[in-house]
């Protein structure tokens, strides 16, 4: 059953910060529950669960673009940063996602386009694709650690190709569970591990892996690869676009943040000067809209956006973005439902100010 069908009267519009659980993905995670051994047992059951383990490690190097790189299975992408960037000394802007922030040195320019400047990527961290507003990196050779969570099964990428070191991705952005992320590494790069025990992850990761989350998460990537090759994510963009003519056509003030550079087909990133953020979210919850002001790791603070604020955007403008995406499961007429409620609301609050 799909989400829309769910929850009837309400439509999803916050792919971004979360995706329902793929069907392939549920399949394979009820599969997995019906195999007992641990994969670090040499015994006909341990070989089973390592099996299962070894299959999706192979569907999310497959689906990422990085055959012949090791795939570390860790607990999210957040771990996974903390396993790429600790005691690294790197560098990163500010546009970049807390777990990544959180590890390194926010001293690299942000352009008003969004666009990141890198003077030297092998001490840098730089995300391929923003959360909030859908800006996607024009990604220069040799970086340190690239944030692929956003672009991964969105928009063609390889790993190979990027040319990075190490590459972080999240299950529950393309339709897998919660709670587990890889991170695929260059062969022959070495990082020490953050969690320490056993030698599972080949050493980089301890503890007994999170078989179901990640026979789910192999399932998603394999999913989400096929989607992508067949241009669902091409319609997804048309979509985006509707949506924001009909945004435009109703409004002579907004902000369309990006609007001119290449972004995410899926991401639309609006400020409504004078309108805060985190009301809009709110009267649209109301009406029946899951959206989000800003990353759903920090929209439940009250501030405004630090991404916008690193493009050039004044306090109050960055205050009063919202984020709107979409995913497999939107559909034009959710789109134009959204833009009409959205533009009746800003006009109430238009009339208030007046």
């Amino acid at each position: 059953m799909k989400a829309s069908e769910r929850v009837a009267s309400r439509i999803y519009l916050d792919w971004n910060a979360t995706t329902p659980l793929r069907t392939e993905a549920r399949a394979a995670m009820i599969a997995a529950m019906d195999v007992l051994g641990n994969p670090s047992s040499v015994h006909a059951e341990g070989r089973a669960a390592k099996a299962l383990v070894e299959r999706a490690r192979a569907q999310v190097a497959a689906a990422l673009g990085a055959e012949g790189a090791d795939i570390v299975f860790v607990g999210s992408a957040t771990e996974g940063a903390a396993l790429a960037c600790a005691g690294r000394g790197l560098h990163c802007a500010e546009v970049e996602h807390d777990a990544v922030l959180s590890w390194c040195a926010a001293d690299l320019p942000v352009l008003a386009t969004g666009a990141v400047q890198v003077a030297e990527p092998g001490r840098a961290a730089l995300q391929l694709a923003n959360s909030e507003t859908g800006i996607v990196q024009d990604m220069p050779q040799g970086l340190a650690v690239s944030d692929l969570t956003q672009a991964f099964g969105k928009i063609p990428l390889s790993f190979n190709w990027l040319g990075c070191d190490v590459g972080l991705v999240s299950a529950h952005k393309l339709g897998g569970p919660k709670g587990v992320g890889a991170v695929a590494l260059r062969r022959g790069i070495d990082l020490p591990a953050q969690i320490k025990g056993g030698g599972q992850e080949m050493g980089r990761r301890a503890g007994t892996e999170n078989i179901l989350g990640i026979a789910g998460f192999g399932a998603a990537a394999e999913a989400a690869a096929r989607d992508l090759a067949n241009g669902v994510w091409e319609e997804i963009g048309q979509f985006r676009n509707i949506l924001e003519r009909a945004l435009s056509a109703q409004t002579n003030n907004t902000i369309f943040v990006g609007k001119d550079e290449t972004r995410l087909p899926n991401t639309l990133c609006l400020i409504a000067p004078g309108w805060k953020g985190e009301t809009q979210v709110m009267q649209m919850d109301l009406a029946g809209f899951a959206i989000s002001a800003g990353s759903a790791c920090s929209s439940g603070k009250v501030r405004a956006s630090r991404v916008l604020r690193a493009m050039g955007y004044d306090e109050a403008l960055a205050a009063s973005a919202i984020r709107i995406s979409l995913g497999p499961e939107t559909t034009e007429e959710m789109v134009l439902r959204f833009a009409e409620t959205w533009a009746k609301h800003y006009g109430k609050h238009c009339a208030r100010l007046a």
